[in-house]
């Protein structure tokens, strides 16, 4: 459902929300000049992908809690175009069942909710209510290479915030792409301009499922400076 058109601020109004936002980020960062290292470590460097899940359970306000963090993370023009499918009840993980490769439907009946990531091909329509200064569906209208390239790109994106935010509220994840996109289209999307991206378990790890981490590239291997 289309949200209605917001009136941008302007003049001493747009000043005053401006000078607040401004106010709002030297704050924090005088507050906050980085993150300690164990906070690095359980959102990113310290952090797993699970495949083995406990039976602990991961309730509706985490998940609203976990949202609530994602959509503040920056898109393009705030486009938004991520849509998030929780999956957590028989009928929908009979559904999402269908789709997964079968080294993949273990861990996803194991976990407490699986997401999926998906995007919206026509955003580009709800943009008078998340951007309201100008007018920008032009840019998209007509367009559909244009406008599923933005929403893959930026979707992709949100996905990625949803997996930090969940491991900054204490959560663990495991993100999956061994399943077909076509069937889960046709099983969750069918008839809307909703597309999947990838899946992603949540819950609370059992830990003993755990390997060695694997190698990664040093910054000499894949950096350069132009």
């Amino acid at each position: 459902m289309t949200k209605p058109a917001q009136k941008a601020p302007t003049g001493e109004q747009l000043e005053a929300l401006r000078s607040q936002a401004q106010g709002h980020v030297r704050e924090l960062r005088q507050r906050i000049k980085r993150l300690g290292e164990d906070e690095i470590k359980l959102i990113l460097s310290g952090a797993r992908s699970h495949y083995a899940w406990t039976d602990r359970p991961v309730t509706e306000e985490t998940l609203r809690e976990i949202y609530d963090i994602v959509k503040m993370g920056a898109t393009s023009m705030n486009s938004s175009p991520a849509r998030f499918v929780f999956v957590r009840s028989p009928e929908g993980r009979e559904k999402l069942a269908k789709s997964l490769k079968p080294a993949n439907v273990a861990k996803m009946a194991s976990a407490p909710v699986t997401v999926i990531i998906a995007h919206d091909l026509e955003f580009w329509r709800e943009l008078p209510f998340l951007f309201p200064h100008e007018d920008r569906r032009p840019h998209f209208e007509g367009k559909p290479e244009h406008a599923a390239d933005t929403a893959f790109r930026n979707a992709t994106l949100q996905g990625a915030y949803l997996m930090i935010a969940a491991r900054a509220l204490g959560l663990d994840v495991g993100a999956m792409s061994g399943f077909s996109n076509e069937i889960v289209d046709r099983e969750f999307f069918a008839g809307t301009t909703l597309r999947s991206n990838f899946l992603c378990n949540l819950g609370y790890a059992d830990e003993s499922a755990l390997f060695h981490k694997l190698p990664r590239f040093e910054f000499e291997d894949v950096c350069s400076f132009a």
